[in-house]
């Protein structure tokens, strides 16, 4: 899955996090700053990418992609590995 894609449904799930509409997310957007995600609000993002994408996400991984590009980027390697492949 590209990088694009990634993007597109973590942007819908952002807006419907918030309950605002998005123009764009930028890679160097930081979560919890630009987005005011709080503990909870980043739990409930955690629980939905991993719903969405079929991957399984650890809050450390989480804690340590503080940006949507590192997210993206997490996304992607988590979906590139073999056990998240079908056939």
């Amino acid at each position: 899955m590209n990088r694009e894609t990634i993007r597109g449904v973590l942007k819908q799930i952002f807006e419907q996090e918030t309950g605002e509409s998005l123009e764009s997310l930028r890679d160097e957007a930081v979560l919890a700053k630009d987005f005011a995600l709080d503990s909870v609000d980043m739990v409930s993002l955690l629980m939905r990418l991993e719903g969405h994408f079929h991957v399984r996400l650890t809050n450390d991984e989480l804690a340590e992609s503080p940006t949507v590009g590192a997210l993206v980027d997490l996304v992607r390697m988590k979906l590139a590995e073999p056990a998240c492949q079908t056939s």
